[in-house]
């Protein structure tokens, strides 16, 4: 296992900027965020620091290169946008961008991308998956074409009013998985598994590792609180972050040292990376600097 982070809590620092911080740290990988350039449509979106729509075989050879003599590697390629949006043309927009991103990972040699699956929160599953099998067989065979593995992460999008009422990924149960790799049954198509988003929902956040073992090619560090005070006051009907709150990991509910046993059970050899969404840690840039490194030295005792 590689222990890295996710460079979208680091949006002031250039893509050079970042390798260095990771290098100086001791990280092994970072998963590089690679948003169109321009306006955040939310909290941790629309960082750019690697663009791939103007990647070429000279800039890849530069990246590789800046990479190397740092002895920093990318674990993937990131960006989550909502490819099932009731907007056919924010729909359109987000898969050719997920294209372009696998496009890139193969012109840099990687064989990593992470993304959502997206949702249309005003329709129910069974219709949402209707429009999982229009859109995404084509990005699957485009990351097939590029051997690219695609990694979906399994955060709900559901936190707030504004992304009431269903949320805007799909892919966020075991059921659902199970429906969407039948459907698209490919070696290029798994998960970017993050445990901490099956906790305010009260799921078991350990038998996924184990029941999807062959489709684990990412891993997400994110811990969170549960306030069982706020809980009991707002209930189950209530938005999730009435009652809950993304923490540094080793701050939050998650068992580190059983979620670790299990991916050693599985002999799993991907990247583990830190995504750092603590507010109690966002007041300043050494506030995210700091909260980088608490989080890799306690993960560190694992990894």
């Amino acid at each position: 296992m590689k222990l890295g982070f996710v460079s979208a809590i680091l949006p002031e620092y250039s893509f050079e900027q970042l390798i260095d911080y990771s290098s100086k740290i001791g990280m092994d990988c970072v998963e590089v965020a690679a948003w169109p350039v321009g306006k955040a449509e939310r909290r941790y979106a629309g960082v750019t620091h690697i663009d791939v729509a103007s990647l070429d075989k000279e800039k890849a050879d530069y990246i590789n290169n800046y990479l190397q003599e740092r002895n920093v590697e990318i674990s993937a390629i990131g960006y989550y946008p909502n490819p099932l949006d009731p907007d056919p043309a924010v729909r359109k927009t987000a898969a050719e961008h997920i294209k372009k991103c696998i496009e890139g990972a193969r012109i840099l040699g990687l064989h990593n991308m992470n993304t959502f699956i997206g949702k249309d929160p005003s329709l129910p599953i069974s219709e949402n998956m209707k429009l999982f099998r229009e859109i995404w067989p084509d990005i699957i065979k485009c990351a097939e074409d590029n051997d690219v593995k695609v990694g979906i992460e399994n955060c709900a999008m559901f936190y707030s009013m504004d992304e009431w009422p269903g949320g805007k990924n799909l892919a966020s149960t075991p059921a659902i998985w199970t429906d969407m790799f039948s459907i698209i049954d490919s070696k290029n198509f798994g998960l970017n598994y993050d445990p901490s988003h099956f906790v305010w929902p009260q799921m078991d956040y350990i038998q996924p590792i184990y029941d999807f073992a062959d489709k684990m090619f990412h891993f997400h560090i994110k811990d969170v609180k549960f306030y069982a005070d706020r809980y009991n006051k707002v209930g189950m009907m209530a938005t999730p972050l009435e009652y809950h709150a993304p923490k540094l990991p080793g701050l939050g509910d998650i068992d580190w040292g059983k979620t670790m046993s299990a991916l050693y059970d599985i002999h799993y050899k991907g990247p583990a990376v830190i995504e750092v969404e603590d507010r109690a840690f966002e007041d300043t840039i050494e506030d995210k600097l700091h909260s980088i490194e608490l989080s890799q030295r306690y993960m560190r005792n694992f990894i």
